[in-house]
């Protein structure tokens, strides 16, 4: 199974691990949205950034 990842707050202002993890899922601007495996590492990822994102199964 996968998650489908989408950036839907700013990284302006963040702090600079929140904003290297949104970059590791491929993030870069509001609206950009990816598609990543369901695994351990991507749940951690996930979590560090929950209040910027939106999750949703793919």
């Amino acid at each position: 199974m996968a998650k489908q990842i989408t950036l839907v707050k700013s990284l302006i202002g963040r702090k600079q691990d929140q904003i290297d993890t949104a970059h590791s899922l491929g993030l870069k601007k509001i609206g950009d949205s990816t598609v990543q495996p369901d695994n351990v590492q991507t749940e951690g990822k996930i979590n560090k950034i929950s209040h910027l994102i939106q999750v949703q199964d793919a």
